[in-house]
């Protein structure tokens, strides 16, 4: 799965820090072969312990990859990969296609 997690809400300051990070708009994708699926959506990000603080600017996309994924937690994230891998395969197999009459 190739995630996107490039767009982000802050808080301008927070607890004397600025630009604190809450809520993260996600999306993911996933390819097998010629067939793909998305989905995107928005996770809140725990705010309440800004210990490890890290300013706004040497945050990459691997961390709050990680913490969108930590946030989910291991069960929401299989069940998302598995939403995916489903709408894949109704790609491969469709049940049901739209045709259009000649007259």
């Amino acid at each position: 799965m190739e995630w996107n997690v490039k767009t982000v809400d802050v808080h301008p300051k927070e607890e004397g820090h600025d630009d604190v990070i809450y809520n993260v708009h996600w999306s993911v994708t996933k390819e097998d072969g010629e067939y793909s699926a998305r989905s995107y959506g928005t996770q809140s990000i725990d705010t309440s312990d800004l210990t490890n603080f890290k300013p706004f600017d040497e945050i990459t996309s691997d961390i709050v990859k990680g913490w969108v994924i930590n946030a989910m937690g291991e069960e929401e994230v299989a069940n998302l990969e598995a939403g995916l891998d489903s709408q894949i395969e109704s790609e491969k197999n469709p049940t049901s296609v739209t045709k259009t009459l000649d007259s």
